[in-house]
């Protein structure tokens, strides 16, 4: 049980603390020093590898929701309402970064369709900060839950 929840705790710090520490510092200091176009070709690599480290944190909550012994059925149906939106968001991110890559060049290096990709690139951008909440509001039942399972394996007999 430790090891699983040592590897969703993993997966939610390098994806979702990766999301923040990028958008909250390497954007803007790339910005500031490369400009805002090559900043976004980077952005576009980048958003890459954090969709496909969502797409195994997503799978990796599910696991950890599947074998949950949280005794309130309650809290359990939060975190799957929680992970839902996650799931949601996840795909949705696919799908907006495939079509804002369609409004770059074939190297994504430039935008070359410019009036649509910035309203649907404001969308990802919400599209990606509901989903850092739906993990935080995730995380913050899944750690309830999780004390909850430690409190009954303690008082059960034969525990150590």
């Amino acid at each position: 049980m430790t090891a699983c929840r040592f590897l969703v705790l993993q997966a939610l710090l390098v994806w979702q603390g990766g999301f923040v520490f990028y958008a909250a510092f390497v954007v803007p200091a790339g910005t500031q020093l490369w400009g805002a176009a090559r900043q976004g070709a980077v952005t576009a690599r980048v958003t890459d590898a954090l969709n496909w480290v969502g797409l195994v944190g997503v799978g990796l909550l599910a696991l950890d929701l599947a074998f949950s012994r949280d005794p309130q059925p309650r809290r359990t149906t939060c975190r799957w309402w929680a992970w839902a939106v996650v799931l949601v968001c996840q795909f949705l991110l696919f799908y907006l970064h495939q079509l804002l890559e369609a409004f770059m060049d074939d190297h994504r290096r430039m935008v070359l369709v410019r009036p649509p990709f910035y309203p649907v690139h404001r969308v990802y951008l919400w599209v990606s900060t509901l989903q850092w909440l739906a993990c935080g509001t995730w995380l913050w039942w899944t750690v309830r839950a999780w004390s909850a399972e430690d409190r009954i394996a303690r008082s059960s007999p034969g525990s150590t």
